[in-house]
């Protein structure tokens, strides 16, 4: 698996948490920020005004998954660079959108989101190379392995074969959030402290993703000052790397491996023991692990990572993984053969099975033609033996005579004459009788022969008249089929009908309403018009009392003396009229408003002279 395939598996994750309608599409905004981050954490340089208008706005709606892998490919997968950027980055980042979304952790035993993270990318590193992204049950249960191994525990593999059980992990494999909800529910880790846990997950990680053959304290010697000095040492493929300490936070130094360089055990002396050298072209390192075991494991590593490094290999995991995979295939394969084999022996089984049923039968059959061959036979030889008898005795009686009458030989020679002749008759006559039961045992044998095929026959009948009843089974079901259809049908357009008078007696409702409500315009309108006398009649008496009075006149006075009454002002009447005028007006707005309903927005005439909104 190549930096570019393991690159689109955490991208893919990152594509399908921005899916929000999970319809396989994405918007072409949430594309361009999720471009603008990649380029960034793959320290790629780019154009942001050409990252602007290739993700514009406009009328093509958003992009699908295919349609955003040409830009994908072309303008940052293509520009990538081994070595110039931190691939964690770029899983964090993808990490942070779909955990965001799907990654959602119920009950006491949850998981610390950093070593949730490690197991996302422990499960990308060993998911297929298909999409969407399962990891089987085999490369499940070879992590969860290395996890315990590292935790110093067994692993319970009765929770897991009762997980992989499940239907949709038999049929599809684990998709990540199910192996984190595993992981989650703790079954699989009872008992053990969560450091332990957050230990193990890290080495595993480090060791799988990271390429981490081995990590641990030596003891090395120095170059110049010849002191030992222990060191915290992480050995890759290629490289042997120490630190000051654990935190891998002080680089001291850097060991390039090649083909060049090998590992030699050493002799114990100055008080060191267990001790080994690693030589290069240039150098020649000395090392002393803690016991003959760790000396042992590092002197492996160190080898294998020779070795990968001959081989042009990065990292050992791919390798074991691309093995694993082999091997799989191969047990496939071989159970596939093994099946179809089974197959064809199961066939030939049944074959030979069928071959000795009918066997069996012709056997059935013949016994039964030579029962009754048997039975023709016997019969035939009782009527030749009566026959015979009945020969026998007329013989008998042909001696007696001759006897008794041998005496009167001469007298009766012409006597004896006919009953010779008779005798000859009788010979032939026996020999027709034998050709006769020739021909009658032919006839027996030809109507056996009419009788094999006459049964052929009625077997080939019965086999059609099986056939003509399914079809008469399969016209009835399709008559009953006609007829529930037919009588759905009937239902339906009852509830059509019905659905018709309600509508009917809600259209009749709707004009009595229409009528009433056309009522109350009339109504209205006989209001205002009254309104609209009396605002005529106050307009006319304000007119009056407005008109001015000149030196010396005299207003008339009607009904009696106002010498006691004061005239108001003009512009106290004008006042007071205008508050009435107003307040009638209100007063038959509001009338209208309150009949006119949800009809306001129209007008009306009446009598053709008075328009009213």
């Amino acid at each position: 698996m190549d930096l570019r395939s393991e690159l689109l598996k955490s991208i893919w994750y990152a594509f399908t948490a921005l899916d929000v309608e999970k319809s396989g599409k994405v918007s072409k905004s949430q594309l361009k920020v999720l471009s603008h981050n990649l380029y960034t954490v793959l320290c790629i340089p780019h154009d942001p005004a050409a990252l602007e208008e290739h993700f514009r706005d406009d009328d093509d709606g958003p992009v699908s998954s295919q349609g955003y892998m040409p830009y994908l490919n072309k303008y940052i997968l293509d520009k990538v660079v081994e070595g110039t950027f931190v691939k964690e980055n770029v899983d964090e980042l993808c990490w942070t959108l779909t955990a965001k979304k799907n990654y959602r952790p119920e009950g006491k035993c949850v998981l610390p989101g950093k070593d949730a993270f490690r197991l996302w990318c422990l499960f990308i590193f060993l998911s297929e190379d298909r999409y969407p992204l399962v990891m089987i049950p085999d490369e499940v249960e070879y992590l969860l392995k290395k996890l315990c191994m590292a935790m110093s525990v067994e692993l319970n593999c009765v929770e897991l074969e009762d997980f992989i059980s499940q239907d949709s992990v038999q049929q599809n494999g684990f998709i990540v959030w199910a192996f984190l909800e595993m992981m989650n529910s703790g079954k699989l880790t009872r008992g053990i402290a969560k450091e332990t846990i957050s230990m193990a997950i890290e080495e595993v990680y480090r060791e799988i993703v990271g390429d981490v053959l081995k990590e641990g304290y030596l003891w090395k010697k120095g170059q110049l000052r010849r002191n030992w000095t222990e060191r915290w040492f992480t050995l890759r493929p290629s490289t042997l790397i120490y630190f000051t300490s654990e935190d891998r936070k002080d680089r001291k130094g850097n060991i390039q491996l090649d083909g060049n360089c090998c590992v030699e055990v050493l002799p114990d002396r100055d008080g060191k023991r267990c001790m080994f050298c690693l030589k290069t072209l240039t150098k020649t390192y000395e090392l002393s692990a803690s016991d003959t075991k760790q000396r042992q494991e590092w002197t492996t590593a160190i080898q294998t990572a020779i070795r990968l490094h001959v081989e042009g290999k990065t990292s050992l995991h791919k390798d074991l993984k691309l093995k694993r995979r082999e091997q799989r295939e191969q047990r496939e394969k071989r159970r596939e053969a093994k099946e179809q084999e089974l197959q064809r022996l199961r066939a030939l089984q049944e074959e030979r099975e069928r071959k000795m049923a009918e066997l069996e039968l012709l056997k059935e059959a013949q016994r039964q033609a030579q029962a009754l061959l048997e039975q023709d036979e016997q019969r035939r030889r009782q009527q030749h033996e009566q026959l015979q008898q009945a020969l026998e005795i007329q013989l008998k009686e042909a001696e007696e005579a001759r006897a008794s009458m041998q005496a009167e030989m001469a007298l009766k020679e012409a006597e004896a004459e006919r009953q010779r002749t008779r005798i000859k008759e009788l010979e032939a006559m026996q020999q027709r009788l034998e050709e006769a039961l020739q021909q009658e045992i032919k006839a027996r044998q030809d109507e056996e022969a009419f009788r094999y095929a006459q049964a052929r026959l009625l077997a080939e009948e019965e086999e059609k008249m099986k056939a003509l009843m399914s079809l008469r089974e399969e016209q009835e079901e399709y008559i009953q089929r006609a007829q529930r259809e037919k009588q759905e049908l009937k239902q339906e357009m009852e509830s059509k009908s019905r659905a018709l008078e309600e509508a009917q007696m809600q259209l009749e409702e709707v004009r009595a309403n229409r009528h009433r409500v056309d009522q109350d315009v009339v109504a209205a309108q006989r209001k205002l018009r009254q309104a609209s006398t009396n605002v005529k009649h106050w307009n006319v008496q304000m007119n009056r009392l407005m008109h001015p009075i000149g030196p010396g006149e005299k207003r008339p006075s009607v009904g009696g003396s106002f010498s006691s009454f004061r005239i108001p002002s003009q512009k106290d009447s004008g006042l007071r009229l205008r508050q009435k005028s107003d307040e009638q007006d209100e007063e038959s707005k509001e009338n209208m408003e309150s009949r006119g309903g949800c009809e306001s927005d129209k007008r009306f005439s009446t009598n053709g002279d008075m328009e009213i909104p």
